[in-house]
Parts: structure tokens; sequence; C-alpha cells
């Protein structure tokens, strides 16, 4: 009998911004769960083009890759303080954020106006934007015609207590579904949720950082010039022609 081959898809998160809700920066005052999905194949290429990156600035495919130690010209990233190594630095990184193959999946949720709409009752901030974020990879794999996938979700871990919780969070997911998914449309996904640690070096949890920040700021700031976050726009999913790639709440 011919071997059942399955596709397997991983959703890379991270986030940009602080989940709690008592001490509100007026300054950033969202939230931003960002999910990069991508099947095995396509992960692979990506994280042999970060290993080249990494290779050719550092000859060390161990450095990680953090948004704002780059930002800031920190730690490793001091070498970017040179003009010209800059430059090249991000020719690089950008060209492998267009050209490579994945979605992104994101929720934004503006803590002043949930707290405005709802008070301060809602409080898990992060599991409900894990919430919109899984339901919205199983609409795009839905559209994706083949048989036999299977989604891992990647998440860094962040604590002791903020996994437990997160944990907790995603098992009421899969036994009782979201809001438009349900249970059994989830367990056909074998989904499951894997915590790793920044030292393990994912490049697709690093990808997902990256992403992360320039989102923060186009819902902070939509109109401002945002030329980080103008070249990866295209890779929003994409349903009835609309960006449905980026879930915002309230």
């Amino acid at each position: 009998m011919p071997t059942t081959v399955a596709h397997n898809y991983y959703l890379f998160i991270d986030e940009s911004g602080d989940h709690g809700l008592s001490n509100i920066d007026p300054d950033f005052p969202v939230f931003i769960l960002c999910g990069i999905i991508t099947s095995n194949e396509n992960y692979q290429n990506i994280n042999d083009k970060f290993i080249e990156l990494k290779t050719k600035f550092w000859n060390d495919k161990r450095v990680i890759l953090h948004s704002r130690d780059i930002r800031k010209c920190e730690k490793e990233f001091q070498i970017l303080l040179d003009i010209d190594i800059k430059a090249q630095f991000y020719e690089q990184l950008n060209n492998i954020i267009t050209t490579s193959d994945y979605t992104i999946i994101a929720s934004a949720i503006n803590k002043i106006n949930q707290i405005k709409k709802y008070g301060r009752i809602i409080s898990d901030v992060y599991g409900i934007s894990l919430s919109f974020v899984v339901e919205r990879a199983i609409f795009f794999l839905d559209a994706i015609n083949i048989e036999n996938k299977s989604l891992k979700i990647i998440i860094e871990k962040r604590g002791k207590k903020e996994d437990k919780k997160l944990d907790e969070h995603f098992q009421k997911i899969m036994s009782r579904g979201t809001g438009f998914v349900n249970a059994e449309r989830l367990r056909a996904y074998n989904l499951e949720i894997i915590f790793r640690e920044k030292r393990d070096n994912i490049n697709g949890l690093q990808l997902a950082d990256l992403i992360a920040y320039p989102i923060a700021r186009y819902i902070i700031e939509p109109d401002r010039a945002n030329p980080s976050f103008d070249i990866f726009v295209s890779k929003f999913y994409t349903k009835w022609g609309k960006r449905y790639g980026l879930k915002r709440f309230p």
C-alpha cells in the first residue's frame, strides 16, 4: 500500500508589547501576537537563509536576531553602527523577509480600547490573541487543497507561570474550540503547542519577532511612514480580498 504523506506546517509565534492591563504605556498601548505559518519544506529554506546571513556577518550561526537589539545596535549588533555594514545587513535581511514563502497571521489588541469596552474583566490578552491567531491559521490551512495536514505551534518560553497559563488556555481551545472553529476541526490538524527557549535559536521565532514590532508601529500610527512594514505587507493572509491575517480587537 502507498505511504500516506503528512504535510506538516509550523506556526511560529512571538509578541510585541506587554500583555498586561495594569500599567499601560500611552505611547505603546497595543499588544501584538504575530504568527508566521509555513510548510516544513519552506521553513527549511527560511532556516538556511538565516544561517547564511548570520555566518556572513558574524561567522556564527548561533547569533540570535532580536528586533530591539538590531534597532538599538546593541550586543552583537553593534557592528551595525558601521553604515556600510548596516546597509549590507538590511539588504540581505529584507531580501529574506520579502522572498521567503510564509504567511503572516497576527492579532492586534488596543488595550486602552479594550478596557473602555470590557473593563479589566477580560485580562488574558495573550490567550485571547492566541485564539484569534489559531482560528485564522485553521481557515488558511482549510483553503490548501491537500490531505493529511498537521500544525505545530512553536512559542518562545516566557516563564513557568506564563507558559502554564497559556498551555491551559490552549487545552481549552482544543477541548471547546474557538468562536468560529469547533474542537473537532482543530483536532483534525493534530494541533499541538511546543514551548522553546530563546537559546534554542529557532529562526522561525526570530522571523516572527522581526515582523511583530513593525506591525505594532503600524497599528499605533497607521499613517506614518513604516518601510519595515511595507516590506512584508503582501505576506498577510488575505481572504475575500481583505487583510484577514491582521485581526484587530476590540
